[in-house]
């Protein structure tokens, strides 16, 4: 068995509205195990952003931790001698 991962530009390779029939139709390709929405150049946007009109380019980035006014104020606070 051979295993390829097939990066495809959604916005140069795929019409504007058509990415996630795109994506559906590829998993139901034979010899295709799944289909991945990624972030960075090859992502996979959604049905409710493809709606909007004036949007021409994105680009997904991954939070992988959310850091909070409370989580610094915590973490500076290392070693102080208040309570």
């Amino acid at each position: 068995m051979v295993t390829a991962t097939v990066l495809i530009n959604t916005l140069i390779n795929t019409h504007r509205g058509s990415i996630n029939d795109v994506a559906e139709a590829l998993v139901d390709m034979d010899g295709v195990a799944e289909v991945y929405s990624v972030g960075g150049r090859y992502d996979l946007v959604t049905n409710q952003m493809l709606k909007l009109t004036n949007i021409a380019h994105t680009e997904t980035l991954i939070a992988f931790k959310a850091y909070s006014q409370h989580d610094l104020e915590r973490m500076f606070a290392i070693g102080s001698d208040t309570d």
